[in-house]
């Protein structure tokens, strides 16, 4: 139905007759001559209607926003004075010899060219994914994953689909759950991530696998999260971490550069788990802010304000500083106060600060609620241990160690934004050296920080008797405070996977139970092994500049889990559920209840 797309019609095909098709996305009547922008998705090409050709401008007349029209034509050069060097298509036009109405649009809900609300774009999505900044996105997400396969298949990995109907497995999130209509009673799980099969590939002699594969996760509700998701999963056999790292690091710099041609450092630094916790109050730091948390809990241990001194003397407490360098002369009263209720939302009971006016002045040069609350002493030791100047604001959480690093570390990013202070740059890095475990304190047990299957960097002997201190063989990398992709050396020998279950509370029958095949595979001479996998999602979303993943998912859920499009999830009839041998009781009021 056409010869050239809208955005391809150049100099080039001067003097010649060209088919195109495309929506109109504007139309103008000048003095009887109508010009009509034809746009598919490589740009768009000025189409000319001229009053000779009746027919044509007859038809013409009526089109309006959004019609899908196929056009046959010549082309031409622009009048002189005319042309518009923002188009590739700016220096011709096309002149209409035939012209045919494909299909009429009535009008829009709304302009595509307008910043609508994200409900009534997902209800409409393929109208949104008209715009061009999502088929921009949506286009770039193809060259990704096309770029990703490409270079894995450049170093042998195979592409080996696995299944997603399968068993139900502990990985921190609920599963979807799909019944059973020849197994009565019983329920297929949709899988968190090919974990276990990948393993068993590396176990069955495969020594490199990949796959683009789709994710499940029954999670509450957040603002960036989707039920279903996608990522790169990847595992080899025969390696140690070192390995794993070497060959994701050069994957993600080669990826950005063929994609986005971005030059990533080489090589991508590394950083402990208690480091960046430490300096940053994230396992996942953004290191474009140079923004820092400052422990000062040997200043305070003394002092009678238990605020401080209380976590200060706690070995589970933290006493932490965030300085923001000319912060008391950059912010206001009120900006400062604000912050309260934003670390209130990350368990924050509250937010002290002290703006440092004048340091030669001690406590007289400083001006803050709590400093009547602190000796000298203490006051001189923060001020060294921030290195603080004349101007600066430092800000002050206390409590426990896990909740003062989130909420500062949430304050380390929203003040970077509000003063400008996130660097135009790609800052990637690898967190190592994570817990095996982190302690459970509402049922008293140990939980695996990434999964039961990851390695630890000690033998059976001393996980058993330090759990609380072992350290895994687990990775993460991040990019611009995302996490992109994580991973781990896996656990290959069977004595060690028992442990490390009986440590989280699986005693043998349950293990046998759920995970019996794996422990039958570990005895079959499996070889050392481990991976890594990235969010597709997230990857896009970073090279997009998109704040939002569902802005580079062509049909993703609201942030409320639905399908505003196809009204997903929805009621099933009695037969169905019959079939599958479900029964969906009615839902108890909240007074019952």
């Amino acid at each position: 139905m056409r010869d050239q797309f809208c955005g391809q019609v150049t100099e080039q095909y001067l003097d010649q007759s060209l088919q195109v098709c495309g929506w109109v996305d504007r139309r103008r009547d000048h003095g009887g001559v109508i010009f009509i922008d034809l746009r598919d998705h490589t740009g768009i090409v000025q189409v000319v209607v001229e009053p000779d050709n009746q027919t044509a401008f007859q038809i013409a007349e009526s089109a309006r926003y959004e019609y899908c029209l196929r056009v046959k034509g010549h082309v031409r050069n622009r009048p002189e004075g005319q042309t518009n060097e923002k188009l590739n298509t700016g220096k011709i036009e096309l002149v209409v010899d035939e012209y045919e109405v494909l299909n009429p649009s009535k009008a829009l809900p709304f302009m595509l060219e307008e910043n609508a609300g994200e409900t009534i774009r997902l209800k409409h999505r393929y109208l949104d994914l008209r715009r061009e900044k999502m088929q921009h996105n949506i286009r770039l997400r193809s060259r990704l994953n096309h770029t990703l396969r490409a270079l894995l298949s450049e170093q042998d990995f195979l592409d080996i689909e696995t299944p997603i109907l399968t068993k139900a497995t502990p990985e921190g999130a609920r599963d979807f759950l799909v019944p059973s209509r020849l197994h009565h009673g019983q329920f297929y799980a949709l899988p968190q991530s090919p974990q276990l099969f990948k393993q068993m590939l590396m176990m069955s002699g495969m020594d490199r696998y990949y796959q683009i594969a789709r994710c499940f996760r029954d999670e509450d509700f957040r603002a960036d999260r989707q039920p279903e998701f996608t990522q790169l999963d990847i595992e080899m056999a025969f390696v140690e971490q070192e390995d794993v790292l070497q060959m994701a690091e050069n994957l993600i710099r080669k990826t950005f550069k063929r994609v986005m041609d971005v030059e990533l450092p080489d090589a991508f630094p590394r950083m402990p788990y208690a480091e960046a916790m430490s300096r940053y109050g994230s396992d996942k730091p953004d290191l474009r802010i140079d923004l820092e948390l400052v422990d000062v809990a040997e200043a305070v241990k003394h002092v009678e304000f238990k605020v401080f001194s209380a976590p200060a003397n706690d070995t589970n407490g933290r006493v932490a500083v965030l300085k923001v360098p000319q912060g008391g002369q950059k912010m206001t009263r009120k900006q400062i106060d604000d912050y309260t209720p934003f670390v209130a939302r990350y368990g924050a009971k509250g937010l002290a600060w002290i703006k440092v006016n004048d340091k030669a002045q001690g406590r007289d040069g400083l001006q803050s609620p709590i400093v009547k609350f602190l000796d000298d002493s203490a006051l001189e030791q923060i001020l060294a241990a921030c290195a603080a100047e004349d101007g600066d604001l430092l800000f002050f959480g206390a409590g426990n160690y896990a909740d003062v690093s989130q909420y500062m570390g949430a304050l380390r990013l929203q003040v970077g934004e509000d003063l400008d202070l996130v660097k135009d740059q790609w800052q990637p890095l690898w967190v190592v050296d994570f817990p095996m475990f982190e302690h459970n304190a509402d049922e008293n047990r140990w939980d695996p920080l990434h999964h039961p299957f990851t390695a630890p960097s000690s033998d059976v002997e001393n996980l058993k008797s330090n759990p609380g201190l072992a350290l895994s063989k687990a990775y993460d990398m991040v990019l611009n405070g995302v996490e992109l992709g994580g991973g781990s050396i896996r656990i290959h020998q069977q004595d060690m996977q028992s442990a490390v279950f009986d440590l989280l509370g699986i005693d043998g029958e349950e293990a046998e139970q759920k995970f019996g095949f794996l422990l039958e595979a570990l005895r079959y001479g499996c070889p050392p092994h481990g991976g890594i996998a990235f969010g597709i999602d997230r990857m896009a979303a970073l090279m997009c500049g998109e704040d939002s993943i569902r802005d580079v998912i062509a049909f993703p859920k609201s942030a409320s889990g639905v399908c505003s499009l196809t009204q997903a999830p929805s009621p099933i009839d009695a037969q169905q559920l019959s079939d599958v041998h479900v029964q969906v009781l009615p839902k108890e009021d909240e007074e019952a209840e």
